[in-house]
């Protein structure tokens, strides 16, 4: 009645939510027009990009020898073995090759570096 009617006029966040409790209050109102309103079919639909459109794809650059492009992750939240319970991965994006070295999670940036 206050929101998504001709009368409503799918206002914002906020001036939904003082309409509402002009008439009506709850414990949680305010968090539950949020969710309405982020929910509404119609404001999904037709909602303005506010930001600017994305340039170009480029393609990435082909690597030319092994261990020249690499990537790095890491396999976290793993059962506890042998103390261990993360494993870092280093992948090569030439030869598809991957190291995988088990570490602690709680690993600090110098021990890290060392172990790359």
């Amino acid at each position: 009645m206050h929101y998504d009617t001709p009368v409503g006029g799918y206002g914002e966040r906020w001036k939904t939510t003082e309409l509402v409790a002009r008439n009506y209050w709850w414990p949680g109102v305010t968090k539950e027009m949020g969710r309405y309103i982020d929910r509404c079919n119609a404001c999904q639909r037709y909602k303005n990009q506010s930001k600017a459109p994305a340039g170009k794809l480029m393609p990435n650059t082909i690597p030319e020898k092994p261990w020249s492009h690499i990537s790095a992750d890491f396999i976290t939240k793993l059962p506890l073995v042998q103390r261990y319970n993360t494993i870092l991965v280093v992948y090569d994006c030439f030869s598809k090759m991957a190291h995988f070295i088990a570490i602690t999670e709680k690993i600090l940036a110098e021990g890290l570096a060392k172990l790359f």
